[in-house]
């Protein structure tokens, strides 16, 4: 079994640190990390990279086809992303241990038209330094500002208002450093 399909079946102390966490949250910190850089190739063939995010809201979800709490939250997002893409937001979907193929099919069958990538070890390894013992569960999600600042790290399914909630804390306007 491969390292990426383990992934849901962490340890409990792994859940333990998620938990307090997500309690604490990084928008709680001192300051906000910067967002990993990251590039790959969209299922649609075009470049998808945190470059062209700059200035933008976006949210980063590590997810897989094979995955039901994955598959739960789909919906919600590809509503979002219809409701707030024409507002400067973008969902970023990172498939793991998945393959061009059925990663085609299934975005064409749950009518997904956020860009989506396959996350590869370059891209999990940067993002995994956000979380407590590396991204080891999906789905995970990282909340990025217009700022281009990590606001929010979850791992697990949320609803559709509380991803509304998200982006539309990430939308908010940057404020200017004094």
């Amino acid at each position: 079994m491969s390292k990426m399909k383990k992934m849901a079946a962490g340890p409990a102390v792994f859940m333990a640190a998620l938990l307090i966490l997500f309690t604490v949250g990084i928008a709680g910190a001192a300051q906000s990390p910067v967002a990993p850089a990251f590039s790959g190739t969209g299922m649609d063939g075009k470049t998808v990279s945190s470059g062209q995010l700059a200035g933008k809201a976006y949210i980063v979800n590590f997810f897989a086809s094979w995955c039901p709490p994955c598959r739960a939250e789909i919906p919600d997002m590809v509503e979002l992303q219809k409701k707030y893409g024409v507002k400067g937001f973008t969902f970023i979907g990172a498939a793991v241990n998945e393959n061009e193929v059925s990663i085609k099919k299934f975005m064409k069958a749950n009518g997904i038209t956020y860009p989506v990538i396959l996350a590869d070890q370059k891209i999990v390894s940067a993002y995994s330094r956000y979380v407590p013992g590396g991204l080891r569960s999906i789905p995970t999600t990282f909340v990025v500002d217009r700022s281009g600042k990590i606001t929010r790290v979850f791992s697990g399914v949320r609803s559709k208002a509380d991803f509304e909630k998200m982006i539309l804390d990430a939308l908010k306007p940057v404020k200017a450093v004094k």
